[in-house]
């Protein structure tokens, strides 16, 4: 009996959106708008997550120079660094060295450095510090070796990472808001858009009723529809913002002042939750526009 309706409510739920397309079409339309905005939301926040930890797995320092240092000034840091454990020098880069790296990551657009008269680019001395060490040991280690005469500043990994970790709580609130938003705005869309279908078959709904059918053989057809109108719409969100991924990497250059950055999509397992999420979204639309015209 239960496969028998299922099959009816939605072979009658295909039909209804096939009778009445261009409601359905603008509804799914603004239902793939509201999910597209969320779903970009959720792939720039993992991609800062997946950035996170990616550059935490390593923990480097950048001892930048005044001027252009002599060879007596480099060792004497150099010999500073070496002091504390676990410190690992990696390469001293020039200036000219700075500016050929910049040039050789700039590409095709290297020639707009070809009017500077001087090189702005400070030389440096690239270090490695080991993990396991004290969490504070970075940090100490950035204000001793800012006390050299010969140095400028010194920069860290986990410095940059600390701050971006620190806005990232306040980014999470955000969304949590903006997913809110847009999933009362998706609801929204769906309570609509089935109680205009439901409007538009109020005679055929009430005829059921006067011949014996229940309630739930009456409701099953819309429920099913506010469903696929989801799953369409969410499904609509992701194929989008999967062409703009690959617009993306396919088609910008990303190395330009980088020393790397990869641009991960969603996995297949968490695309599967948000089209779930839709699909439920949908349901829940149907149920709130049913309950004004039947008891649930």
């Amino acid at each position: 009996m239960r496969a028998t309706l299922l099959r009816y409510s939605t072979r009658r739920a295909l039909a209804n959106i096939l009778e009445n397309r261009l409601v359905h079409l603008i509804g799914i339309g603004t239902m793939a708008i509201a999910f597209l905005l969320f779903d970009a939301f959720l792939l720039v926040f993992f991609n800062i997550d997946y950035w996170i930890e990616e550059q935490g797995s390593s923990l480097t320092m950048s001892v930048y120079f005044k001027g252009n240092p002599d060879k007596s000034a480099v060792e004497g840091v150099t010999e500073e660094l070496l002091q504390c454990p676990g410190v690992t020098i990696k390469e001293f880069i020039s200036k000219s060295d700075a500016m050929r790296i910049l040039k050789k990551r700039l590409g095709d657009k290297a020639g707009v450095l070809d009017g500077l008269e001087d090189n702005p680019l400070p030389a440096s001395l690239e270090i490695i510090l080991a993990r396991g060490g004290a969490e504070e040991l970075p940090r100490q280690l950035k204000e001793r070796i800012e006390r050299l005469g010969a140095v400028d500043e010194v920069h860290y990994s986990q410095e940059w990472i600390e701050k971006i970790q620190a806005a990232m709580g306040a980014v999470r609130l955000a969304g949590i808001i903006f997913g809110g938003l847009l999933f009362l705005a998706a609801l929204f869309i769906i309570i609509n858009t089935i109680k205009l279908t439901i409007y538009l078959r109020s005679e055929e709904v009430e005829i059921l009723k006067l011949v014996g059918a229940t309630n739930r053989f009456v409701k099953a057809p819309f429920l099913i529809e506010g469903s696929i109108q989801g799953f369409l719409g969410g499904l609509t969100a992701l194929a989008i913002l999967l062409l703009c991924y690959l617009a993306i990497i396919t088609r910008v250059d990303l190395r330009a002042g980088f020393a790397s950055l990869d641009i991960v999509f969603l996995s297949p397992g968490f695309a599967l939750l948000l089209l779930l999420m839709s699909v439920l979204v949908g349901f829940l639309g149907s149920m709130i526009s049913l309950s004004r015209f039947f008891r649930i």
